[in-house]
């Protein structure tokens, strides 16, 4: 007997999100299933090496009306990431938690200058792969508008 698979959660083409490890919470997020790769609004990348391991320290851009916040978090590669716009540019990958609702799990985000975003967070495929469905005609299913 096969047993059937519990439902996924379904999110809207916005939710907050939270981002433990590096002691956020309720930032705003677009949802975009053409992208790969989440994303970070990230400012002055700086490699360094902790207890013999590559970390990245930067500003994490909160949004609009709040301050920027140095981060740490573990640096996993660099990678070519093709921007929206069509341009591969070299991206520095991090790792770190992820908290969508009531699911929270490691995933990866590449570090970006997103000043030109409306939302500070892009959440891609890979975080949202047999994990979430997505409604695109919907916001704020797993969550409080954060603003």
């Amino acid at each position: 007997m096969v047993s059937a698979k519990p439902p996924l959660a379904t999110v809207g083409w916005r939710e907050a999100v939270d981002l433990p490890d590096l002691g956020v919470t309720g930032l705003a997020a677009k949802i975009d299933t053409g992208a790969q790769t989440s994303s970070l609004h990230a400012l002055e990348p700086e490699l360094f090496d902790r207890d013999g391991a590559h970390w990245v320290r930067f500003l994490l851009d909160l949004g609009a009306g709040f301050a920027p916040r140095r981060v740490e978090a573990p640096h996993v590669e660099h990678r070519s990431i093709t921007s929206s716009n069509g341009t591969a540019e070299e991206r520095l990958i991090v790792k770190t938690s992820l908290a969508i609702g009531e699911m929270r799990f490691r995933t990866e985000f590449s570090l970006a200058d997103r000043s030109d975003m409306k939302y500070p967070v892009l959440i891609g495929r890979m975080a949202l792969r047999r994990r979430f469905c997505v409604d695109p005609g919907r916001s704020w299913l797993q969550s409080a508008k954060p603003f």
